[in-house]
């Protein structure tokens, strides 16, 4: 067999035969895998040297789930399956679980969707206290489709199996224990071993053989569990609306209950099958590997560098961002020096650090003596005395840019020569902030979203100077704080806040034309956003809204409306949440509430851009409000593209996702454009432009592509060259 994707069978001389899998860098579970391991599992039972069974896997990880790769081929029809149930029901039940001979799953590392599967299929299970047990499917728009939501509840009980399955939501060793998901937690030099010992002690009916299918002590009597199970159908369609799979899952666990674990599996495994050529699997699966494509970035990860090490960073500004960025800086053990102007500044700096921690202390995420840790962290300066060590520095001062010029000039002189130098700008074209320096190959864009701390996207901008060792750097340090990083060009906006700037614009320009606010918000929501662009707006602030409408105004004119209605809200002081009203009022906790009193500067607006109401506009469902809303982010994600300011597509996915919340289970915004069509999406585009004006003029790229028949990209595939995913993780 080849190399890589087999289980190996090594029988010992106390008569335990101990299967291990083998697929790195995970132990995934591949075809092949689960073939081995129905071949090794089949000489271990012929066997006449073999009292016993151990599984396990090569170096420190049992496994991590089923190889994900082979999703594109199976749902394209390229690559042929096993029959429906044949892993669940032939492999795992009936060859692993009814084996004639006691089995013992010595879990280590990871042991995460399949690869937990595989795991309560045999009769006992040890664990390592670190090693990581959970079934995650659905976030890739499935079901545990080998067994586990039949056994996981058989082994925890209904409540902790669906909080586990539902949330994807994966458990420590020592959580396991106490739950009973495994049945001893040991040292990983003694895991092995004490798993041979304990699978001997079973053969010899010194321990229990339990068969978890068929437990029923963890098991709640079927009235409660009925209640259960409704209780989390309400919360599944409260939270995801519009998603199937979770609905799919709690009917497939109930089957298991009502009728059996054997009907259950039944149904897991006809259900698994049509979850995987839904249109959300595909979505979800199609992001999992973009999320991953991200750090290959042609011109900088190609070259063969090695990321420098970074051992400390100062930033620039204490304000949100600043104090955000610090706060994601700390968390993950980066020593950092604040500079402020002055003491005020820097003392209130310090102490939106401390908040943005205790809020984690409080929610039980941190601990105090790791808050307390976290703290000795920072150092507050008022000059540049401590950058002379610094290996990166973030500006995070506010949008002026001559301020920024001076900033930039003087971080040139005190900072060592290696030092990166870079600025979280969301708007400001990084060479006019470069023009009066020498360093201009270590210049870069680092630009966080806000809260910095806790929002998971990092857009690294380049310029044609930028140094590819500096790319590589900020990928390094991004994947370090935990984000996830896109590497895009230098323009106004950018990618993110550039494609996403007609999403409020298009909404602005309907109200003129007599189309409710609250309805497009409404609209919005229900398709999968976060907010709707009014309550966005309101969120962000009119004033920082406006600010950068006046940036896009200056460098996109064509593309631009120029709404009065922000403008005129402010004037009565109505600039958003921080003023406890906008579009919406505010009263406690952030409560959004509609306020018929916006209609006052709604006629005012729409009298002073010289338009009347259109009835046709009144008449719109949803479905038309969303793609009258979305179409010109299309198009305008479509420029980024043809100018080469993204990447790759498949990058813009993950920046509407990440950056904006765009529905994941949609793809993000280039792979739904593609699943409605370029042609469908430009003849829209075309009728309002010649309804309505330039704003909505189709791009070219979009054009070409609607004209030719072709995707917005040619495949999603080749954006994951490369890039070694082969798990559920």
């Amino acid at each position: 067999m080849a190399a890589k994707g087999r289980t190996d069978l090594d029988v010992g001389a106390d008569g335990v035969a101990v299967i291990t899998i083998y697929n790195p860098p995970v132990n995934s579970l591949s075809i092949d895998v689960l073939y081995s391991l129905k071949e090794s599992y089949e000489e271990a039972l012929r066997r006449s040297d073999v009292k016993a069974i151990v599984v396990t896997g090569k170096g420190g990880k049992f496994s991590g789930g089923f190889d994900i790769s082979s999703f594109g081929g199976v749902q394209g029809g390229q690559t042929l399956q096993p029959k429906v149930g044949y892993i669940a029901i032939d492999i795992l039940t009936d060859t692993v679980e009814a084996a004639t001979k006691p089995s013992v799953a010595a879990i280590d590392g990871l042991a995460l969707g399949g690869g937990l599967e595989v795991a309560m299929a045999c009769h006992a299970r040890i664990a390592t206290p670190t090693a990581q047990l959970g079934l995650p499917e659905l976030q890739l728009g499935i079901i545990p489709g080998f067994g586990g939501t039949q056994r996981l509840p058989r082994l925890v009980g209904l409540t902790k199996s669906l909080e586990m399955i539902l949330l994807s939501k994966p458990i420590k060793g020592g959580e396991a224990h106490q739950l009973g998901l495994v049945d001893a937690l040991v040292s990983p030099n003694d895991l092995v071993n004490t798993a041979r010992q304990w699978a001997l002690d079973i053969y010899e009916c010194r321990r229990p053989w339990i068969k978890s299918l068929y437990k029923t002590d963890k098991l709640e009597p079927l009235g409660e569990a009925r209640e259960i199970l409704k209780f989390a159908r309400a919360q599944a369609q409260k939270q995801a609306a519009n998603l199937h799979h979770p609905l799919v899952c709690i009917d497939v666990v109930e089957e298991g209950i009502v009728a059996g674990p054997r009907a259950g599996l039944w149904k897991e495994a006809t259900s698994f099958q049509e979850l995987l050529f839904s249109d959300t699997c595909k979505s979800l699966v199609h992001v999992f590997f973009s999320q991953r494509a991200t750090s290959k970035i042609p011109g900088a990860t190609d070259l063969g560098l090695m990321p420098r090490k970074i051992t400390k960073v100062a930033i620039l500004g204490g304000g949100l961002m600043g104090s955000g960025i610090a706060t994601a800086m700390i968390l993950s053990n980066y020593p950092v020096v604040l500079k402020e102007v002055n003491e005020k500044f820097l003392n209130a700096g310090i102490d939106r650090i401390k908040a943005n921690l205790q809020s984690r202390v409080k929610k039980g995420k941190m601990t105090e003596e790791r808050y307390e840790k976290a703290m000795s962290l920072v150092t507050g300066v008022l000059d540049y005395e401590r950058f002379k060590d610094v290996d990166l520095v973030i500006e995070a001062v506010i949008e002026n840019v001559k301020l920024k010029q001076q900033i930039f000039s003087d971080l040139e002189k005190y900072c060592p020569s290696h030092c990166i130098l870079a600025t979280n700008t969301s708007t400001i074209d990084l060479n006019l902030i470069g023009e009066k320096t020498k360093s201009q190959d270590l210049i870069a864009g680092a630009h966080f979203f806000s809260p910095a701390h806790v929002m998971p996207l990092l857009e690294i901008v380049r310029t044609q100077h930028t140094s590819p060792q500096v790319v590589v750097d900020l990928l390094d340090v991004g994947k370090k704080i935990k984000k996830t990083p896109i590497v895009v060009g230098n323009c106004t906006g950018f990618a993110v806040n550039r494609m996403f700037f007609p999403y409020t614009q298009s909404a602005l320009f309907y109200v003129d034309l007599g189309m409710d606010v609250y309805k497009i918000d409404r609209a919005c929501t229900k398709f999968g956003m976060p907010m709707g662009p009014f309550r966005l707006a309101d969120l962000v602030g009119f004033g920082v809204a406006v600010a950068t409408g006046m940036q896009y105004l200056e460098n996109f004119p064509e593309r631009v409306y120029k709404s009065m209605l922000l403008p005129l809200m402010m004037e009565d002081n109505r600039a958003g949440e921080a003023t406890q009203k906008g579009f919406y009022k505010y009263e406690g906790k952030r409560k959004a509430t509609p306020d018929p009193e916006i209609m006052k500067y709604i006629e005012k607006s729409r009298s002073m851009a010289g338009v009347t109401p259109d009835p046709e506009l009144l008449k719109l469902s949803e479905k038309d409000i969303v793609e009258m809303v979305f179409f010109p982010v299309i198009n305008e994600a479509c420029q980024v593209l043809d100018e080469g300011i993204a990447v790759k597509a498949s990058d813009l996915d993950i920046a509407s996702i990440f950056g904006m919340g765009f529905p994941p289970y949609r793809g993000g915004v280039m792979y739904w454009a593609d699943s409605i069509g370029a042609k469908y999406i430009h003849g829209k585009l075309a009728e309002w432009t010649k309804r309505y004006g330039g704003f909505f003029k189709p791009c070219s790229y979009l054009t070409e592509r609607a004209a030719k028949g072709i995707p917005l990209f040619s495949t999603y595939i080749e954006s994951c060259t490369g890039v070694p995913c082969h798990a559920i993780l």
